[in-house]
């Protein structure tokens, strides 16, 4: 039909037959398409749902140790490093191996001076010349002090004259023969605590005069 004609008809009051209505085409999924669907889906602005959906999702962990930094390869030892750690090392055996040398030698004397005394104390058993009755006292330096024993008249003479000697046994002082004062000497010198050179001058002992007074403030 021409527009001529068509206008014709529309003047004489025809109506133009309307258009079938397309129905729309169901989805493979089975939801409606169009503006119902996303009605029903979500409500609100078109693409919303699509950011909530993605909002929802987890987010992909990543691998373990991801995200810090890496280290890269250590850098190797120099000659120098090498060198003063076996330095090191080196000097750190040499102080261990002193250290129990000096334990041993220290446990070595402790056995020698044990030894050393029980010799002495059988040297000497029965052989000192202390006088229970004496009366001077006769002092002399040992071990950093002033000691002293008491001793008769002829034995303080014959203990001036080198003739006796004093020892020390277990804290206690013996006057022993200028004999036995060599032997003991020989088995454990540290032992004598007073041996008179007869040929010293007296000036050298102070102590061999009787009437040597030993000041009140003096400790023993």
């Amino acid at each position: 039909m021409s527009d001529t004609l068509r206008d014709q008809l529309l003047g004489l009051g025809f109506k133009p037959v309307p258009k079938p209505e397309r129905k729309p085409e169901p989805r493979r999924d089975g939801r409606p398409q169009g503006k119902q669907g996303a009605a029903k889906t979500h409500a609100g602005k078109p693409g919303h749902a699509a950011k909530a959906g993605q909002q929802d999702k987890p987010r992909p962990q990543g691998k373990p140790g991801q995200g810090r930094p890496q280290q890269g390869p250590r850098k190797p030892r120099s000659q120098e490093d090498i060198d003063l750690a076996k330095a090191y090392a080196i000097r750190a055996q040499k102080e261990k191996d002193e250290r129990i040398e000096a334990e041993r030698q220290k446990q070595e004397e402790a056995r020698l001076r044990r030894e050393a005394r029980a010799k002495l104390d059988e040297l000497i058993k029965d052989k000192g010349l202390n006088d229970p009755n004496a009366d001077i006292a006769r002092h002399f330096p040992y071990g950093g002090k002033i000691k002293r024993i008491y001793v008769n008249a002829d034995q303080l003479k014959a203990l001036n004259a080198g003739e006796l000697g004093v020892l020390q046994q277990n804290g206690r002082y013996l006057l022993v023969t200028a004999a036995v004062l060599a032997e003991a000497e020989q088995v454990f010198a540290a032992s004598v605590a007073l041996k008179v050179d007869p040929n010293a001058p007296v000036q050298d002992d102070p102590y061999a005069d009787p009437a040597y007074q030993v000041p009140d403030d003096l400790v023993w």
